[in-house]
């Protein structure tokens, strides 16, 4: 019988490659998530403090609705409620039936999760900025655009760095829960192996460790990032 470390190595009998395909579909998932959450949290940020009112209270109830419901049932919902809603549309007006691919459904309800609690990050970020350096930006012809890359986005990142970095490890964390829907992530390539050897212990403390070493790389990361955005914010004497 293979040894410990023959069973999680790459090897004839070996797990590593699945192991590590799991932990790059991993990567991958939280990746496209993060920036379509920041995309839609940034977006929604706009619209709650800038956009009509009626727009405004509909962003609102988008947060309060992804923030109360676990993304769990989110997933489900939409991978498999969603899914024969789609199709049974598609049935009435006479094209053929559609897969859903489960890593762009991860993608697609974490990143929409993300965004709620970017959406709160980043608007707080936005009002922490003081009123009379967009006033004065504006004296001096900066719109639109131009305005929001040049003076808001600059001013408002050191606000919202620490925020956004700690809602990446956990979106880390969450994508774990694609496995439900048989997307081959690390968690899922780990109750593989862990059944078809008998191993748990093994195949979950590895897929720990390597959520683990995700983590502390992203933290060194984010610090280093944090650290040097910082340099351009002023000091207290």
């Amino acid at each position: 019988m293979p040894s410990n470390l023959q069973l999680i190595g790459f090897g004839d009998h070996g797990w590593g490659p699945a192991l590590l395909k799991g932990l790059v579909t991993t990567l991958q998932i939280s990746i496209g998530a993060f920036v379509l959450g920041l995309a839609v949290g940034l977006l929604v940020a706009a619209l709650k403090l800038h956009g009509p009112r009626p727009v405004a209270h509909l962003m609102r109830l988008y947060t309060t609705v992804f923030r109360a419901v676990p993304e769990l049932l989110l997933i489900l919902l939409l991978f498999y409620v969603g899914s024969m809603a789609l199709n049974a549309l598609l049935a009435s007006i006479g094209y053929s039936r559609v897969e859903f691919s489960g890593m762009l459904v991860a993608i697609l309800v974490l990143g929409l999760v993300q965004g709620a609690y970017a959406s709160e990050i980043l608007r707080a970020a936005i009002l922490a900025i003081p009123p009379g350096q967009v006033e004065a930006a504006r004296a001096f012809g900066l719109h639109g655009t131009r305005l929001f890359r040049r003076v808001t986005l600059p001013m408002m990142a050191p606000h919202a760095l620490a925020g956004l970095c700690n809602l990446w490890v956990n979106l880390i964390k969450d994508s774990a829960l694609i496995s439900v829907v048989g997307t081959n992530e690390l968690l899922y390539s780990a109750r593989q192996g862990a059944g078809s050897t008998r191993q748990y212990l093994l195949f979950y403390l590895t897929a720990a460790a390597l959520y683990y070493l995700v983590t502390l790389l992203s933290n060194h990361l984010s610090g280093r990032l944090e650290r040097r955005i910082r340099r351009w914010m002023p000091t207290a004497e």
